[in-house]
């Protein structure tokens, strides 16, 4: 075959191809298109306010107006808890459509593959209670000597299902089985009703004062302002009510310079001996209209309001008797 017979055979069959070429195009578009009788396009993800999900809120549906209406009202779940997320599939969509009579042969869907639907909501951080809690002890503080107050933890997130403008917080003292701890009860309210709470413990911290040696001091030794310094400190409990200085009470054991005093170190100071051992006193027994003495011999020392055994000189009985402050005794029936 010549080299001409060549060129001719294969133009001729480009130009055939280009030829079918252009009549199965002009097939394709002249040929019938299925009409849907709705479009609806699945966006990605979407947020509602409520916690039914319907198809109209997750999509956009075209199409005769009495399907789209029907077709927006299906049901396709319900959010049950603040901050979970539904994922819907097409596949859902086609079943819950053709379960309200509109078959999948009448839909075209486009868009996302699933649709992720969560609700509208509001969160109050942890954080913002802890502040409003510390700025409601600080304008009502438990005590007056408080001077620190940490927040022994920070509470969890509030998760509010919808947003609502009418959002208010109450705040007010909880009780404590701890001292050192103060807990403050943080209610939230929408429209006068309470859908939240949160409680926030705060460790505490007091202004106390406390009682420091300046030199050794050796037992029975009397506490004052020249052997002992008043100093202001923190401490972990609040300051005793009784707590009162500890001049003129005497020291119960040696102690060393610089030593904090506690209650038990100290004591008040014992009165004087008033009726000694072998001392000669007057039993004196006084009644309205009748005054009766005798004398006895102390058996032991006694201070005023002590009791001690009385041997009576006459009787020689012995007895228990008060020692009044005038060195006197009366007996005890």
């Amino acid at each position: 075959m010549s080299g001409k017979t060549v060129n001719i055979v294969v133009i001729t069959c480009l130009l055939a191809s280009i030829q079918f070429g252009r009549a199965s195009t002009n097939d394709k578009t002249k040929g019938p298109q299925k009409d849907s009788a709705l479009r609806i396009y699945l966006p990605r993800e979407v947020t509602i306010k409520n916690d039914a999900i319907k198809l109209g809120q997750v999509s956009i549906i075209r199409g005769k107006e009495s399907l789209v209406a029907k077709a927006s009202e299906i049901a396709l779940g319900r959010i049950s808890v603040p901050g979970q997320k539904i994922v819907v599939a097409r596949s859902m969509v086609l079943s819950r459509l053709a379960c309200n009579g509109i078959p999948a042969s009448k839909v075209t869907l486009t868009g996302a593959e699933k649709i992720t639907v969560k609700q509208q909501e509001q969160i109050i951080k942890g954080s913002e209670f802890v502040e409003l809690a510390s700025s409601f002890l600080k304008k009502n503080p438990p005590a007056g000597s408080v001077c620190q107050m940490s927040p022994i933890r920070i509470p969890k997130d509030l998760v509010l299902p919808g947003v609502s403008k009418d959002i208010k917080l109450s705040q007010r003292l909880a009780g404590s089985s701890a001292r050192n701890q103060a807990k403050v009860r943080i209610a939230v309210l929408a429209d006068g009703k309470e859908i939240g709470v949160r409680e926030v413990t705060f460790r505490l911290k007091y202004n106390c004062r406390r009682a420091v040696t300046l030199v050794e001091l050796v037992a029975g030794m009397v506490i004052s302002a020249k052997n002992v310094k008043i100093e202001k400190s923190v401490s972990n409990y609040p300051e005793p009510a009784d707590w009162r200085l500890p001049y003129g009470l005497v020291t119960r054991r040696k102690l060393s310079a610089k030593t904090v005093i506690r209650p038990d170190m100290i004591g008040p100071a014992k009165p004087a001996v008033v009726v000694g051992r072998n001392q000669t006193v007057v039993i004196r027994i006084e009644r309205p209209g009748l005054l009766v003495t005798a004398i006895g011999k102390a058996m032991q020392d006694g201070r005023a309001g002590e009791y001690i055994k009385v041997r009576n000189v006459d009787s020689q009985r012995i007895i228990l008797a008060k020692v009044n402050e005038n060195g006197t005794v009366t007996p005890i029936f």
